[in-house]
């Protein structure tokens, strides 16, 4: 596990300079970063956020990695206004900081994105996508939210699952072999939860080498012996959509 002071890896990567080319909008009581394909499309995407919040740089860059690929993609602010995590900030309080941004409250905000997107951007059929804090809350969306056809949870730490836990629809989980915040015998007993109760498709896969947030926190072009992981795994999430959505 982590040290005292660094509860949360979260720290480790690098920021891109990302300007996007989505638009904010506002969906009722939340702020949203979406981000539209050149040709239309009834399949959406929603992306859920780190720790650093939904203006992070390289989560629009995702955002946006998705809408070339041809889905409808919005991450929404879900911390509803409270202030994301920022590296400057005092990891001793880290644990506090997390109980008031539980990722498994966030069914009203997913509510109001769904609705938006069926009503406004015509969409049919929704997946999600989470990183870190975001890749906990897809999970817990895909053992409550059957209206998600398809889930990838990046490196998010394993909470929600019970003995008699089972997913609603198809899980990739994407695991970093270096991860310190997630141990590997974590993912093996998930593993075994999912092959005893899992009755639709899912798929667990580790990195080798890689470390926690490497797929969206990484630059890979200053990161040669990564460059491979990295864009596998984007491509690994893309094609899970791809194959479900």
């Amino acid at each position: 596990m982590a040290n005292e002071l660094r509860p949360c890896p979260c720290d480790i990567g690098d920021k891109l300079d990302y300007g996007g080319r989505g638009q904010e909008v506002r969906i009722e009581h939340i702020k949203a970063y979406v981000s539209k394909p050149s040709a239309g499309t009834d399949k959406a995407v929603i992306v859920i956020h780190d720790i650093f919040g939904w203006q992070l740089p390289n989560t629009r860059y995702m955002v946006d990695l998705l809408a070339a690929n041809g889905y409808t993609a919005i991450c929404g602010d879900f911390f509803v206004g409270q202030e994301p995590w920022k590296p400057s900030n005092d990891w001793g309080i880290f644990d506090d900081w997390l109980k008031t941004r539980s990722a498994n409250k966030i069914d009203r905000e997913v509510a109001v994105i769904l609705k938006y997107l069926s009503e406004q951007c015509g969409a049919k059929r929704i997946g999600v996508v989470g990183f870190c804090w975001g890749g906990s809350a897809v999970q817990h969306l895909m053992l409550k939210n059957p209206l998600l056809k398809a889930g990838v949870s990046l490196y998010g730490v394993i909470r929600f699952f019970d003995d008699g836990a089972s997913l609603l629809n198809p899980t990739f989980f994407i695991f970093a072999e270096n991860d310190h915040v997630i141990p590997l015998e974590q993912v093996t007993a998930l593993e075994q939860k999912l092959k005893q109760n899992c009755k639709v498709d899912y798929k667990v896969k580790i990195f080798p080498g890689q470390t926690h947030g490497f797929v969206h926190r990484k630059r890979e072009d200053i990161n040669p012996k990564d460059k491979p992981y990295i864009e596998e795994g984007r491509m690994d999430m893309i094609n899970w959509l791809n194959k479900y959505v």
